[in-house]
């Protein structure tokens, strides 16, 4: 018994507060207690005595041990009798989800948003980059020359390649940024060199801070040309349309291009912080935008840009037009704009071309005489002039020149005389078929009062032709033909030719068919030298003036026609007739219609 209460004693001094848990030496003494009891109750066994139960829980712990021995049996109770309970482990689960989604989101978040900032920085480069030098317009330009873009910048003597215009200065100063403050509408006929002009004054500063697109009437199709111009993709490449249900891209054409603009804008600001020059955007060919409330909407929009840049000096544009009716669209809001006219080459100069096209393409020097009837032909077109000079007989060039113009003439605005077809149902059903079918806005314009307008704008041009030739006529040789300055064709003030043709809207739409011209001071004349050839031919026919003069009544007949209703009263086709009688007199008077039917005859004979 001594022996068992020492070592119960050691054992208690052992449970003290510097061990954490059950010792070990507490586990071996339990796992041999059974034996001592055992044998102890042997030895009692064999005495014949009841051996008395000593359990270990009685013996207290030492003295200031009580508080720790609870919380240890407590902590001993929770990890041997049972498990955490279903709310901790809803918690503890509830919490790992949170903070995984948590770190999920911030990792999105952030990748997104660096995403997002590094595409926006990737567009503004982009674009910077198509103002550096090299265009591709430069190269297909040399292309379409035949000749080395590279070369000729390098060793700069074009000689050879180029017939410089009066005007080429100016454009040199505007395309390299030295003329600032202001945007330009170039305007002239096809064919005078506008765009080449462009071009060259693009390859002498090798397009450093330049870029040239096409205009076009589909304003998705101009969106595209300009994207392409500034390389901008309008957000098409960008990843986070796929995340949202309307991405950036779901939208008009028309908010494209002022997004395209906004961010030119930027780029536009940094070039004029490193440089100090603007950059400069040419719109070419900018009569083939519709002239619909979309093409004015477009106008708009460009214009006001225009304006805005101009007077911060970001951005110079440059407009290039062959119609008259886009400087009147310009008009109307233009500040800053100026107007630089391109026409045909003055005889010297003109001739002076056809000599080094000739020396170019074939080696050959031609005379002053050659050259002087080459120019009485074809005039100073820059574009017949090179046709001529790239043809083996340069006189029979000229004349089938002349014959393209005449026949392009004659199939336009032919008149018809006196036998003009009268149907009107079957032209205005045709009209309606082709609104229906295909453009609904073209269809709609041929109303009932305005099915016959094709042939009274043939016969208007045909009208003002043949007062252009009248006038000619009646001028001098020296008014028409200057030996040094060459031809000076005949015109009539834009009013004027309105009066003569009396409408209004004919001239626009003759100028767009490019069978006459409205210059930039409002002269309207014809479209190039041969197109004057042509109508002094065509009014010189026999016949001409009576022919035009049956075609105007025979328009004047059908108009009156269209006009005219007719009533048809049954009862005096049956026989019968009115009596009209005034009854009254002064404001109470009226006036009575009675009808008198004929008797009506027995159909029997009185049978």
């Amino acid at each position: 018994m001594t022996l068992g209460r020492r070592i119960h004693g050691a054992i208690s001094r052992h449970l003290t507060s510097s061990h954490g848990g059950t010792s070990p030496l507490l586990h071996s003494i339990a796992r041999q207690r059974p034996i001592l009891a055992s044998r102890g109750a042997m030895q009692q066994g064999a005495n014949g005595t009841t051996p008395k139960p000593r359990p270990f829980t009685t013996y207290r712990p030492l003295r200031g041990d009580t508080k720790q021995s609870s919380n240890e049996s407590q902590s001993r109770n929770r990890s041997y009798d049972g498990e955490p309970s279903l709310r901790y482990k809803m918690l503890e689960s509830a919490a790992t989800s949170f903070a995984s989604v948590l770190v999920l989101a911030i990792g999105f978040a952030s990748a997104a948003y660096a995403y997002h900032k590094f595409y926006k920085k990737i567009q503004l480069t982009k674009m910077a980059n198509a103002f550096a030098p090299g265009d591709p317009v430069l190269v297909l330009a040399a292309k379409g020359k035949g000749i080395s873009h590279s070369t000729i910048h390098h060793e700069g003597d074009d000689e050879h390649h180029w017939v410089e215009r009066p005007e080429q200065a100016k454009v040199d100063d505007i395309v390299s940024g030295h003329d600032y403050g202001h945007y330009h509408l170039l305007i002239g006929e096809k064919g005078t060199g506008k765009s080449s002009m462009l071009i060259e004054a693009m390859r002498k500063v090798d397009g450093d801070g330049v870029a040239m697109f096409e205009a076009h009437s589909d304003l998705e199709i101009f969106r595209i040309r300009l994207g392409k111009a500034l390389d901008y993709e309008f957000h098409e490449d960008y990843i986070g349309g796929y995340f949202s249900e309307r991405g950036p891209r779901d939208t008009t054409a028309l908010l494209d291009i002022e997004r395209a603009l906004n961010k030119l804008e930027k780029v536009a600001l940094q070039r004029r912080a490193e440089i100090g020059r603007p950059l400069v955007l040419i719109i070419n060919q900018m009569h083939l935008i519709r002239d619909d409330e979309d093409g004015k909407d477009l106008f708009e929009l460009l214009q006001q840009r225009a304006e805005q840049w101009a007077a911060s000096n970001l951005v110079t544009m440059v407009f290039n037009s062959d119609d008259y009716w886009v400087y009147e669209q310009l008009k109307q809001l233009a500040t800053r704009m100026e107007v630089l006219s391109v026409q045909d080459l003055p005889k010297t100069a003109a001739t002076a071309a056809l000599k080094r096209y000739r020396a170019r393409y074939f080696q050959e020097r031609i005379s002053d005489d050659m050259a002087t009837q080459v120019y009485d032909r074809v005039g100073g077109r820059l574009t017949f002039l090179n046709r001529v000079a790239k043809s083996t007989n340069m006189l029979e060039t000229c004349k089938h020149i002349m014959e393209v113009e005449k026949t392009y003439f004659l199939n336009q605005c032919w008149i018809l005389g006196a036998e003009m077809d009268d149907d009107v149902m079957d032209q205005q059903k045709w009209a309606v078929r082709q609104g229906s079918d295909g453009d609904k806005h073209d269809g709609l314009l041929r109303s009932r009062t305005d099915t016959y307008r094709d042939f009274k704008v043939s016969a208007a041009a045909m009208v003002l032709a043949l007062a252009l030739v009248d006038q000619e006529r009646d001028l001098d040789d020296i008014q028409t033909y200057d030996p040094v300055f060459g031809h000076k064709l005949v015109s009539f003030p834009m009013h004027k030719a309105q009066e003569i043709q009396t409408r209004a809207d004919f001239v626009r739409q003759l100028d767009r068919m490019n069978l006459f011209t409205i210059t930039s001071n409002a002269q309207m004349r014809a479209a190039s030298v041969p197109m004057q050839h042509a109508f002094r031919e065509i009014c010189a026919e026999p016949g001409f003036r009576d022919h035009l003069q049956k075609t105007i009544d025979r328009i004047a007949a059908i108009e009156s026609l269209g006009r005219t209703r007719e009533l048809v009263a049954k009862d005096l086709v049956l026989g019968g007739k009115y009596e009209i009688a005034k009854e009254g007199s002064g404001k109470d008077s009226r006036v009575v219609v009675t009808l008198q039917q004929p008797p009506e005859e027995d159909d029997d004979n009185g049978v």
